[in-house]
């Protein structure tokens, strides 16, 4: 049975573990007087949110012990990382992952000297960090992140400490909402703790100046039944009564799964920095902003700031707490549960096969074309209407292991993905009106206006062992960049933790990109998101631009297939030819560039290259006009169909520097037509020697606005008419078109590209022989 005299051990332990991190180099058992050689040189780390970290894990550990809960902690102000590694240590899951940190005196000694220290332990929560699935950096994520980490785990409790000021992000204000769309009956529960100590860095949070009575009028009316709970004397009676109403009520709740469920919520008011340093230099620190980061900044050289640090690590009185021979006392061991329930030991944030079940995926060829000898560029088929029909075969086929889910902010009908719909429908558990569509409380699509809470979901479930897909409008993806670099350092780092294993991939569909938003305008034209993943380095991040349906369907599966990686797939929902046969589409996909041999001569004068859908279309377009215009051109047309950080290509299988001039040549000069902003691929040429003044890139140059289709490519000089206008100016000066042709050739499309002005401001559309262009075999 716990009392307060196990709570008052074990929190002044932690207490003292965490103050002990931020400052000592040696003299851990403050065994002699403190000087200035046991001080760390750099004092880092954040000791206002400790204390409060201490006193809830404490609380937590006794609820887990009675009842023997599944539990795990997500911890929003990450950068009170000293405290939660105190918990670790107190519970001996950080000795279990760490063998050379043991619980002992050698192990506290160490633990305590490497936090903050160079090849030590970072400041902030970190992929090394056992049973973390979240970064500890920037703040905002915790409870979407929780929120993802119980879908499908019915018997699992997700408690996530929301710091206040955490509380004042905009992906924090909408992740609150996200207990509408998990179903308490088939899901687990999160338990949100708000943490109130009333400051952030310099100066008060918003929260902590706001009355009980507001606050309980907020939660309420976002969903969740608020229980309050203060700090000060009695507190462990209090928060321990509340942690077990909390507990009860989720049971009642799972259990009679009512319409709009009410689920608890603990605000827990506690003072910054409690127990520290109460006065520095006439200025207050605990209960104010001064405890947020380190107290006495100058304990390594100014004598009083040392002795005020002493007088607060002996407050604690270790001493009665530890010893070197025989560790930590009986009082705070009782607190710890068993192994398997340990809060940092929970197995679901550990990955590998315990948790990562691969997914059932159905061969890509009941949607693909399979027709060996395909007529280029016939049929006009949407790429995502085909993606759409595979997902909802996998979901399908996953059902009985429910761990596939598709999270999209309120764009499944509009990307053309709503086949899916035939196996599923949109979660939602509030009320349902009679003309709702496709919802479901359990539905396994989860739709949400907030790409920041869906991307937190999506960390937390694939972190947990599932796997899920993000479909977006191209141009609004881009709001979560920030998280997703947060995410690609978490996964980077690890990838090379052995006790961390494979996890399934982040994969994103990019679609109705800037090339079709002619009629919404400017706003959603933004491929800016591609650049976020190519800017990172590592061979785990991948964007891929399939051309057609058989390629968007290889690329599909191998995203799903794939462990530990970031993908991106980037296609148009409009209707677009064929061009690849399905053993093609695998050969392209494989490599991840390719020449079209049936778009191209032996001995080139010129390359044309695509990436991207539209401007595919665009330079077979440009290939056929060429040809009719100067027949005698020898043409070559490469496709590159993925990109890395490391180049052009695979990123299994990147080109190497040897077989470059292979696709391009190593002399002639090459056109690209690129999806996204002409300068991304200039970075991947950089270190092309032989790329230097040959490669000529077109792509997205911010003009755009309403207009029509083909006047998106034209406005950005990615159209049919400048591919060839440029083409045949770079042929004149090679010597393979003559002066007078080059000029006859041009002055025909520059009269071409007036006409089509004119003729889409009088008509609004494009001409007919834009609109209805199919490709010619010419070759």
């Amino acid at each position: 049975m716990n009392n307060d005299k196990n709570f008052d051990a074990y929190i002044r332990a932690a207490n003292y573990l965490s103050a002990a991190q931020i400052f000592l180099k040696d003299n851990f058992l403050l065994e002699r007087p403190l000087s200035f050689d046991d001080i760390k040189p750099r004092l880092l780390g954040h000791w206002g949110t400790c204390p409060g970290i201490n006193l809830l894990y404490a609380h937590l550990n006794a609820l887990v012990q009675k009842h023997d809960i599944d539990m795990l902690f997500v911890l929003g102000p990450g950068h009170g990382f000293a405290g939660l590694q105190s918990n670790l240590f107190l519970e001996g899951t950080l000795s279990k992952y760490y063998p050379d940190i043991p619980q002992n005196y050698e192990g506290m000694q160490k633990m305590t000297k490497a936090f903050s220290w160079p090849y030590g332990f970072p400041s902030h929560t970190n992929p090394g960090t056992p049973g973390a699935i979240l970064e500890g950096g920037e703040l905002g994520y915790s409870l979407s992140v929780a929120y993802g980490a119980v879908l499908d785990n019915p018997n699992l409790i997700a408690v996530a400490m929301v710091g206040d000021g955490e509380s004042e992000t905009g992906p924090m204000a909408a992740a609150w909402h996200l207990n509408k769309f998990v179903d308490p009956a088939t899901n687990g529960t999160v338990l949100p703790v708000l943490h109130r100590n009333g400051y952030k860095i310099s100066g008060p949070t918003i929260y902590g100046r706001m009355s009980n009575e507001e606050l309980n009028s907020l939660f309420t009316g976002y969903g969740y039944h608020p229980y309050f709970v203060d700090g000060g004397e009695g507190v462990h009676e209090r928060l321990s009564d509340t942690l077990e109403k909390c507990y009860q009520e989720i049971q009642e709740v799972k259990r009679t799964s009512p319409v709009s469920p009410k689920m608890p919520m603990i605000i827990l008011t506690t003072l910054k920095g409690e127990g520290g340093i109460k006065e520095l230099h006439g200025k207050k620190i605990e209960g104010n902003f001064a405890s947020h980061q380190v107290v006495a900044t100058f304990a390594k050289t100014d004598p009083e700031e040392l002795r005020l640090v002493e007088e607060w690590l002996k407050s604690y009185r270790f001493n009665e707490l530890f010893s070197k021979e025989t560790g930590f006392i009986d009082d705070i061991k009782n607190l710890v549960p068993r192994e398997e329930r340990r809060i940092g030991n929970n197995r679901q944030c550990f990955g590998g096969d315990a948790v990562c079940h691969d997914l059932f995926l159905p061969e890509v060829d009941e949607d693909a074309n399979l027709d060996d000898n395909l007529e280029r560029g016939s049929g006009l088929v949407s790429n995502m209407k085909v993606a759409g029909a595979y997902l909802k075969r996998v979901m399908d086929m996953n059902e009985p292991s429910k761990n596939f889910r598709m999270f999209s902010p309120d764009e499944t009908y509009s990307n053309k993905l709503d086949a899916v719909f035939k196996s599923t429908a949109r979660a939602f558990v509030w009320p349902h009106m009679d003309h709702d569509e496709d919802l479901a409380k359990n539905g396994r699509v989860i739709e949400m206006l907030s790409e920041h809470s869906l991307q937190g979901m999506m960390q937390g479930y694939v972190l947990t062992g599932r796997h899920a897909v993000f479909p977006s409008y191209e141009a609004f993806v881009q709001i979560i960049g920030s998280m997703v670099d947060q995410y690609i350092k978490f996964i980077r780092v690890a990838r090379d933790i052995p006790w961390r294993g494979h996890v399934s991939s982040l994969n994103y569909i990019l679609t109705s990109p800037g090339w079709a938003q002619e009629h919404n305008g400017f706003s959603h034209q933004n491929p800016g998101f591609i650049d976020t993943l190519l800017q990172k380095h590592g061979p785990f991040v991948h964007v891929y631009f399939p051309a057609d349906r058989n390629t968007t369907l290889v690329v599909l599966k191998k995203c799903l297939e794939s462990k530990e990686e970031v993908n991106a797939l980037v296609s148009g929902k409009a209707d677009f030819p064929e061009w690849l046969t399905l053993r093609e589409a695998k050969e392209s996909v494989d490599r991840g560039v390719m020449v079209w041999d049936f778009a191209s001569d032996s001995n080139p004068d010129i390359v044309f290259c695509s990436v991207g859908d539209y401007l595919t279309k665009e330079c077979l377009a440009a290939i056929t006009m060429l040809k009719e215009d100067a027949p005698e051109v020898r043409i070559r047309f490469v496709n590159v169909i993925e990109l890395t950080a490391a180049g052009i290509g695979s990123g299994n299988k990147d080109i190497p520097f040897s077989s470059f001039d292979d696709y391009f040549t190593y002399d002639k000069p090459v056109i690209v037509n690129f999806h996204g902003y002409p300068e991304t691929i200039k970075q991947k040429l950089f270190d092309q020697k032989s790329a230097q003044n040959r490669f000529f890139v077109h792509g997205y140059t911010e003009h755009g606005s309403t207009t029509t289709p083909f006047d998106m490519q034209v406005r950005n000089q990615t159209s049919r008419i400048h591919v060839v206008m440029e083409a045949v100016t770079l042929l004149e000066k090679d010597g393979v078109i003559s002066p007078n042709k080059a000029t006859e050739i041009n002055n025909k499309y520059k009269k071409l590209l007036e006409e089509h002005l004119v003729y889409i401001m009088e008509h609004g559309e494009d001409p007919e022989y834009i609109a209805n262009w199919q490709w010619k075999k010419t070759f």
